[in-house]
C-alpha cells in the first residue's frame, strides 16, 4: 500500500503541474483562459490526492505493513479469507437481471420500473434467505 500512497501523491504533483502548464499554453496560444480542460486537469490531480491521502491514513491507521510492503513476505502471507461464496446460487443473475430491467424501465418507459422493482425485492430475498430453506437449511 505504500507504493499505492507514494504513486497517487506522485500523479498529483503530475497533474497539478500539467493543468500549470495546460493553462499557460493556452493563454499563450489563444490569449484567454479554457475553462473545461483547466478545471477537468485539476480535479484529476485533487483526487489524486484524495486517495493519496485517504490510502495514507489507512496505512497508518492498520499499525503495520501489508504483506506486499514486506521484502520477506510470501504470496500465502496476503491470502485473506473473502467472505462466504456461493459456486451454485441463481439469485445473483436473477438480481442482476432485474436491475437491468430497471434500467430499462428508466431509458424506454417508466411503467417498467415498479416491474423491476417487484423483481429486485423477490431476488433480494431469495438471495438472502437462500441457506434458511431447502437442503441448505439450518
Amino acid at each position: 500500500m505504500r507504493a499505492n500512497v507514494n504513486l497517487f501523491w506522485i500523479l498529483f504533483g503530475f497533474f497539478i503541474l500539467a493543468d500549470a502548464a495546460y493553462t499557460i499554453w493556452f493563454r499563450l496560444n489563444h490569449g484567454g483562459w479554457e475553462p473545461v480542460g483547466t478545471m477537468g486537469i485539476g480535479l484529476v490531480g485533487v483526487m489524486s490526492a484524495f486517495i493519496a491521502f485517504y490510502l495514507q491514513r489507512v496505512l497508518s491507521a492498520q499499525g503495520g505493513d501489508l504483506p506486499e510492503d514486506r521484502q520477506d513476505a510470501n504470496i500465502e502471507d496476503g491470502d485473506a479469507e473473502l467472505g462466504h461464496f456461493s459456486p451454485w446460487s441463481w439469485w445473483p443473475i436473477l438480481l442482476a437481471a432485474s436491475v437491468s430491467i430497471i434500467f430499462l424501465g428508466v431509458a424506454a418507459g417508466l411503467w417498467i420500473v415498479p416491474i423491476g422493482l417487484a423483481l429486485v425485492t423477490i431476488t433480494l430475498v431469495g438471495w438472502v434467505f437462500e441457506y434458511y430453506r431447502g437442503n441448505f437449511g439450518h
